[in-house]
């Protein structure tokens, strides 16, 4: 991870504060001044708010950090989307219905057009880009396309994570420099429109669209090729019978195909196993429960999710999630 909290890479974004401040009201209406009317609701942790700021042109670029967990629900954002990297902690994202998760060193691209909701981890700080739509329209003429088609959110691969921070290490080394610097014009219309192009190119196999963990919208399904309807119709299949003791064979009945195809597919579009995606989407669910209802307990919730075995769902959830369920279900508030 080339960009991390207190690099000096983002040394030009620290040196230009916005605010600081343990006030709860203030630190509000500071963030929503400067990216939108927001909602917050004030969770575990003592209030340690700040917000540092740089710009290239029409490129903004902020730090942000809370201190304490908050959830956060913004209106929708009417002529930007944002790049989140989590410097430091992680943050949940739901957006138009669809949810992911931001772990630390991971970026997601943000671009609600009906609801969102945040939720920032105690001590979690982000680096936000914030891109015009102007500057993406401009990459969309450039390329011969007239229609805005962000995902309401999706992870840049984590492959091409790397490649995306020496973009964003390219636009503060920009920040470095004073005005007179003699810079190009034209050559800093490019890295614009490159970072607009990255981030719009590059909505992979991460997408909420086509997260191996969430079926697509039904508004959907009419562009998908018969591959994806195939794979989408055995996710919604696993949704919808997620605490049954499902078999391989269930799953590829109810995708209409055969178990050796249901394999393909899978590996091809989700890059897992059908089984493995089940599990998945229990772990996920067990997740999700524990942190958003304070009655839920952790071995109530399990097997409502499907897992038999509480030894092994242990295990297998300290591996996706890095901490055991009961840290999780001791995270939420009293």
């Amino acid at each position: 991870m080339l960009l991390r909290r207190g690099s000096e890479a983002l040394l030009p974004i620290y040196q230009n504060r916005v605010f600081h401040s343990e006030e709860r009201s203030l630190s509000h209406w500071q963030v929503a001044q400067e990216l939108a009317e927001h909602t917050i609701a004030w969770k575990r942790g003592a209030v340690d708010a700040a917000m540092y700021k740089g710009r290239v042109r029409r490129l903004e670029a902020y730090v942000l950090r809370y201190g304490a967990e908050v959830e956060i629900t913004p209106r929708p954002f009417e002529d930007f989307v944002l790049v989140h990297m989590s410097l430091r902690g992680a943050a949940e994202v739901e957006s138009d219905g669809q949810r992911i998760e931001v772990a630390e060193g991971r970026a997601a691209l943000i671009a609600p057009k009906h609801a969102i909701q945040l939720r920032w981890h105690a001590g979690t700080e982000q680096l936000i880009l914030k891109l015009p739509h102007a500057l993406v329209h401009e990459v969309l003429e450039r390329l011969g396309r007239d229609k805005l088609d962000f995902a309401p959110g999706c992870l840049i691969p984590s492959a091409l994570t790397p490649q995306w921070e020496v973009l964003m290490q390219s636009v503060l080394g920009v920040m470095r420099l004073p005005t007179d610097a003699g810079l190009s014009s034209l050559w800093l219309d490019d890295l614009e429109r490159n970072v607009a192009l990255f981030a719009l190119a590059h909505q992979g196999r991460d997408s909420l669209a086509t997260s191996p963990l969430t079926p697509a919208p039904d508004h959907d399904r009419a562009g998908m090729s018969e591959e994806a309807r195939r794979i989408d119709g055995a996710l919604r299949f696993m949704q919808e019978n997620m605490s049954a003791p499902l078999s391989l064979a269930d799953i590829a009945a109810a995708a209409g195909v055969s178990v050796r195809t249901l394999n393909s597919l899978s590996n091809r579009h989700l890059g897992t196993t059908p089984m493995d995606a089940l599990r998945n989407l229990r772990l996920d669910s067990v997740r999700h429960k524990l942190r958003l209802n304070p009655q839920a307990g952790v071995t109530e919730t399990a097997l409502e999710a499907g897992f038999g075995n509480l030894g092994r769902f242990a295990s297998y959830y300290l591996e996706r999630f890095g901490e055991l369920p009961r840290h999780t279900a001791g995270q939420r508030d009293d």
